[in-house]
């Protein structure tokens, strides 16, 4: 068996390589999406503890 033969996956080439591809795309999305969410929560939180803190709620006795 050869690189090529390998590469080739017997006629099946796009099939097998093109699922890789698209289950490294879909993996690369879903991490981009959840580092999004992290930072808008964190961003979100950040704005809400500037809020508290401009109106005195978030004074400690």
């Amino acid at each position: 068996m050869n690189w090529g033969d390998f590469f080739a996956m017997n006629g099946y080439a796009f099939y097998v390589w093109g699922s890789y591809g698209v289950t490294v795309l879909v993996f690369a999305v879903e991490a981009l999406m959840a580092r999004n969410r992290r930072n808008n929560i964190l961003r979100e939180l950040r704005l809400m503890r500037m809020d508290m803190e401009d109106n005195g709620n978030g004074e400690q006795a």
